[in-house]
């Protein structure tokens, strides 16, 4: 009687327990389907939509339609079409009525006409499946965007991956807003100083005849037309710069700026809302020059940053702890090429403090990367007493304690084999900013210009001091000249092959280059909002372990010293790697078959109880 009993009151507990579940789950489904929420946890915001596209789609006075044209019938293109749909639907929630789509899926020819004239392109799509043996399967159609706002019209032609969608999206749509709007962005790049030009195409390797590569503001003005570059000569310094530029670039000079031109660099920023961007060192190399000899000079820069509280040092720097290196290819196998006076400088948490931090990616510039090249740097020195207290004069970004530097007329940066540290040896900062309501650099000293002696609101100043930062080192070297006139048809000509042959390795370092240019023009307009959005392009950063700690370099360590001490760094994580992938391979495993082998002997005790 006991027995049945039992039986009769698990049953109806069972029963209860199935009821209450099923309550729960049709409530849950209720919720969901009025209420939808994402939740990600990842740094990078990876699947749910950046804050700053929400507040763009909120912010656009009418609504965007986007008509998405899809293709499905094969798995992956299935799972693609999902994650846009998803994402679409981001933008719709967090647009406050403000974005508009339609998913349309061709299949019709009328459809597929209405696609082609809308300037979308077809593509072929093939899947491979492992079904005994290899078979393919191949379709054709559409897969982009057709975003409309007021009288204008954009096209993404082509998506091939959900990996960056949201940056390509949302940069769209701010360009056809603008372009609505007559909303424009000009940003002046000083001329006249013989100085690298941003038109410069030195960013890949030219190939001969006609061999007119892309350069970085080719780049800009294609993906982001929404930016206008302009030349800004100051000429001496006679007339003022314009007020309606957002901010001005630098770029490494060969000739000195004079103290009235760089007086008028001064009374923009004090304008107030204004930038100035400094991309130099005083490392100095020409162009098409194989023999990589600079000479050290700050070009009169000295006479206007230091009063901004960031003092460039007549220096090159060369950091042996993090060495730059590439692979190149060779019969032999792969030959590697070190060059410490190219820094390399990650986002590693062995220096995660405030006066160490190697890259700050906490700021516009370098927002969420990793890494991030500076071809010869300088040192900077920062004084911030020399700006008011409430201005912020800090450092973006630092070499490795093991870095020396050398101060001599002449550097030979030249490839070699071997590279002798010199001492003494410390952490040098080689990007800073100063940001607030700015003093004047030349505060109290008599002048024709006299500008306020502070900005009324906030203007912002950079130094990036590489003086190469913004192309391709070894392509910059090592391109020929272009051959002018009657000979212009041939295109580039010379140029050394051993550079030329580093060059190609080294453009997987560009794509954080321009992304870290396009943040900071976000940043000089006030839009860097929207530079959570770029982080979407960059991928999934490497598991670090914050429990190993970090290797102490001292001042007197050579080269073979720190490379020891950061191999034993590298091997206590791959260590750690180790110990981490065998137990989630079998540590779980075991500790789920534990519980359940326990839960087998309760219940066992439990019957044997009830028998007796």
């Amino acid at each position: 009687m006991a027995t049945q009993e039992h039986r009769r009151k698990a049953a109806a507990q069972t029963g209860l327990y199935i009821l209450v579940i099923a309550a729960i789950a049709i409530v849950a489904n209720v919720l969901g389907a009025k209420a939808y929420k994402r939740w990600d946890t990842t740094k990078t915001e990876r699947y749910t939509l950046s804050a700053g596209s929400g507040r763009l789609i909120r912010g656009l006075n009418s609504t965007v339609q986007v008509d998405a044209y899809v293709k499905t019938g094969l798995p992956q293109l299935d799972a693609f079409v999902r994650d846009l749909t998803d994402l679409l639907k981001e933008y719709e929630r967090a647009g406050g009525g403000k974005f508009k789509f339609t998913i349309i899926e061709p299949n019709t020819d009328e459809l597929r006409a209405q696609a082609k004239e809308a300037g979308l392109t077809e593509t072929p799509f093939g899947e491979t499946n492992q079904t005994g043996e290899d078979q393919a399967s191949i379709t054709q159609g559409y897969m982009g965007l057709v975003l409309k706002y007021g009288s204008e019209k954009a096209v993404i032609p082509q998506i091939m991956q959900s990996e960056g969608l949201e940056f390509w999206i949302t940069n769209k749509i701010r360009e056809i807003r603008d372009k609505s709007e007559n909303i424009k962005h000009r940003v002046g790049v000083v001329t006249g100083k013989d100085e690298f030009k941003l038109s410069d195409a030195n960013l890949v390797a030219k190939q001969g005849k006609g061999g007119q590569g892309p350069s970085m503001q080719g780049i800009i003005e294609q993906a982001f037309p929404f930016y206008k570059l302009e030349e800004v000569d100051l000429k001496g310094g006679e007339s003022a710069i314009d007020k309606d530029l957002v901010g001005l670039i630098i770029t490494e000079p060969q000739k000195d700026y004079d103290e009235k031109e760089l007086r008028r660099v001064d009374e923009f920023l004090m304008l107030g809302g204004k930038a100035l961007v400094v991309y130099a060192s005083a490392v100095t190399m020409k162009a098409n020059d194989a023999t990589m000899s600079a000479t050290l000079s700050l070009h009169g820069l000295d006479k206007l940053l230091p009063g901004y509280g960031i003092t460039m040092n007549k220096d090159a720097v060369f950091d042996y702890g993090a060495q730059f290196r590439i692979g190149v290819p060779t019969q032999g196998g792969v030959t590697w090429i070190r060059h410490p006076a190219i820094a390399h400088v990650v986002s590693d948490p062995r220096f995660d403090g405030d006066s160490d931090k190697l890259l700050d990616n906490s700021f516009a510039g370098f927002f969420r990367m990793d890494e991030a090249i500076f071809p010869f740097p300088s040192s900077l020195t920062l004084n911030k007493s020399k700006q008011p207290a409430d201005v912020k004069v800090v450092a973006v970004a630092r070499t490795t304690p093991a870095t020396s530097v050398v101060t001599s007329d002449t550097v030979d940066m030249k490839l070699r084999e071997h590279w002798d540290p010199k001492p003494p040896q410390e952490q040098r900062i080689i990007a800073a900013t100063a940001i607030g309501k700015l003093k004047s650099a030349f505060a109290g000293s008599p002048s024709d210009i006299k500008p306020s002696d502070r900005a009324p609101t906030e203007s912002r100043v950079l130094v990036i001091s590489s003086s190469e930062f913004l192309t391709n080192p070894f392509a910059y070297a090592g391109n020929g000249p272009e051959l002018g006139g009657q000979f212009q048809m041939f295109g580039a000509v010379g140029g050394d092959p051993q550079l030329l042959m580093f060059a190609q390795p080294y453009t997987k370092y560009l794509t954080s280059t321009i992304l870290s240019l396009k943040n900071t023009l976000d940043w000089m307009a006030g839009d860097s909002d929207l530079v959570a959005a770029s982080a979407k392009l960059i991928g999934d950063p490497n598991l670090t372990y914050s429990n190993i700690s970090k290797p102490k370099f001292k001042a007197g360590d050579d080269e073979a010293e720190s490379k020891r001490k950061d191999e034993e760094y590298r091997s206590a994580r791959k260590s750690m790697q180790t110990n981490v992938q065998w137990t989630l391979t079998f540590g779980v495993p075991v500790l789920f078959a534990a519980f359940g082998l326990l839960r087998w002997r309760q219940r066992q005790a439990q019957r044997d109880l009830l028998k007796i």
